[in-house]
C-alpha cells in the first residue's frame, strides 16, 4: 500500500493555485503566496515526485522559454479533498477554542458580563 504524502497547508495552497491557473509560473506563486522561490520549486518537485501534479512542456522550439503547466493528478485530487477537510476541521476546533475562552472572559459562569468587559464596551 502507498504512504500517503503528509498533510501540509502549503502544499494544498499550491495546489489550489495550481488548479486554478495551470500556466502559472513558480516565480508567480513565490509572489503570490509570499514564499521564497526556492521553496516553490522544492515544493513543487515534492508534489511531482509524489505523484499529485504533473508537469506538461509545450514549447518544442528550442530558442524560446519553454512553457510549462502544471495538472493536478488524481492522486492530487484526492489529497486536496483529504487536505481541505483535514484544515477545516482543524480551524473549527480552533473556532471553537477562541469561542468557549471569549465566553469565560465574558462572562464569569453565571451568565453575568463582567464588570470590566461592559466598561470596555
Amino acid at each position: 500500500m502507498s504512504e500517503q504524502p503528509q498533510l501540509k497547508e502549503e502544499n494544498l495552497i499550491i495546489i489550489k493555485e495550481i488548479e486554478a491557473q495551470p500556466a502559472v509560473t513558480q516565480r508567480e506563486l513565490s509572489v503570490k503566496l509570499a514564499i521564497s522561490l526556492g521553496k516553490i520549486n522544492y515544493l513543487l518537485k515534492e508534489l511531482i515526485k509524489k505523484g499529485l501534479v504533473e508537469v506538461k512542456n509545450f514549447s518544442d522550439n528550442p530558442g524560446k522559454l519553454n512553457k510549462i503547466h502544471y495538472y493536478l493528478t488524481k492522486e492530487g485530487l484526492e489529497y486536496k479533498i483529504r487536505a481541505t477537510g483535514h484544515f477545516l476541521k482543524a480551524k473549527e476546533a480552533e473556532y471553537n477554542q477562541i469561542k468557549q475562552e471569549w465566553e469565560q472572559m465574558v462572562f464569569n459562569g453565571n451568565g453575568i458580563v463582567n464588570k470590566e468587559e461592559e466598561a470596555v464596551k
